[in-house]
């Protein structure tokens, strides 16, 4: 039976790799993500989850391995921060070329230099164009039922992707929170045995990752690409399957008193929760503001974007990351690229917000939209948030 429990995340998403029954789990420690695999050992070493632990000597280790163990058909997860995943960069693109459907938590930290252990999504947003399906968790619950959610979809034979599922590091890490615990008998109900669609068999010798010579490999990028989209269609399916189970739905744009807004913010992950109190302390100041949680971030959710925000007047982009050159943020970048054709689309004010763990308050998000409505011109800059 489904329980509620009081418990840090990172041992929340634990469970729930244990109760999604996993095979495989190939790890290399990294602050904020190392009590993650860390409970898993545990888990695996107390008999409570029938697996193979493999520690590596890297990341990148840990990425290879994971693809050899998807590729013979067991269920495999991993998790990493930061450099760590930026080691495993190389391997990323692998994995998901070669549709192997793994599961990997990112706990979002900053990159270095400097050095920081702190949050932001500069990591995540390096690795926007590896061709893994992208989820963002708000809370720890959501952590919990998004890595259910991406083994259901990474497995699914008309995906056969990897998937990651992005958690602030540190700001949900290492939170305890009270969330809801599905057991494995629960979780079997909305998550079949995994029936790989290719994998390597003595009996039946198979090439995979072969040399792609010029003839083929444009098709090839182009197949995987259209598999990338298409897989929108089962993320969505699959998250309709999990509330009508268990109660909790998820949509790859969600709104907040967007209703009759005059101004909206869109964010990703833990700050969600911040903003949405800002949101509700505008209102009671008789300021029409909104909050859009973009959680879907790979395949891009175009249509429910341009659908969002059609007619609004003012719409606030907050990026937790820099595009180095690239006047702004990577999200407001993609989020301004699907408006530009829309006749009706809002004035975009951008921020660049929490970088390498900088607080944001609620203080700052009420700052963020009063100056967005006092500001006639069309559209602003962007602006770095906190800079002293």
């Amino acid at each position: 039976m489904a329980r509620w429990v009081g418990m840090e995340i990172s041992l929340g998403i634990s469970e729930a790799v244990k109760a999604c029954d996993a095979d495989i789990v190939a790890a290399y420690p990294i602050t904020p993500q190392t009590h993650i695999v860390e409970h898993l050992s545990e888990l695996v070493a107390e008999g409570e989850l029938d697996a193979e632990f493999i520690p590596v000597e890297s990341e990148h280790s840990a990425m290879s391995v994971c693809i050899g163990t998807a590729a013979v058909g067991a269920r495999t997860y991993t998790a990493t921060s930061a450099q760590g995943l930026a080691l495993m960069h190389e391997m990323l693109f692998l994995a998901s070329a070669m549709r192997m459907p793994i599961v990997m938590t990112v706990v979002n930290r900053a990159l270095s230099g400097p050095i920081s252990i702190w949050n932001d999504h500069s990591d995540i947003m390096a690795e926007r164009d590896t061709g893994w399906i992208q989820t963002f968790a708000e809370n720890g619950q959501e952590a919990f039922d998004l890595t259910v959610h991406a083994f259901r979809v990474a497995e699914d034979p008309e995906v056969a992707l990897p998937v990651m599922v992005n958690i602030d590091g540190f700001v949900l890490s290492h939170v305890i929170e009270a969330f809801e615990i599905l057991e494995r008998e629960e979780v079997s109900r909305y998550l079949p045995s995994f029936k790989p669609r290719i994998r390597l068999d003595t009996k039946n010798p198979i090439t995979m990752g072969p040399v792609g010579i010029p003839d083929i490999y444009t098709e090839a990028k182009a197949q995987q690409e259209y598999d990338l989209q298409q897989s929108k269609r089962i993320i969505e399916k699959a998250w309709k399957e999990f509330g009508d189970l268990f109660g909790r739905y998820y949509h790859p744009v969600e709104l907040y008193r967007t209703e009759d807004a005059d101004v909206v913010m869109l964010i990703m992950g833990s700050l969600c929760s911040t903003a949405q109190v800002a949101v509700d302390e505008m209102r009671a100041q008789g300021i029409k503001a909104g909050l859009a949680k973009l959680r879907l971030w790979r395949p891009f959710p175009l249509h429910e974007i341009q659908e969002a925000f059609g007619g609004l007047g003012k719409l606030i982009i907050v990026d937790r990351c820099l595009s180095f050159g690239g006047k702004g943020g990577p999200v407001a970048s993609e989020i301004k690229s699907a408006l530009y054709s829309q006749p009706d689309s809002p004035a975009v004010v951008e921020y660049i917000a929490g970088l390498g763990g900088r607080d944001v308050r609620v203080e700052d998000f009420q700052g963020m939209i009063k100056r967005a409505m006092e500001d006639e011109s069309a559209t602003q800059s962007y602006q770095i948030v906190g800079v002293r």
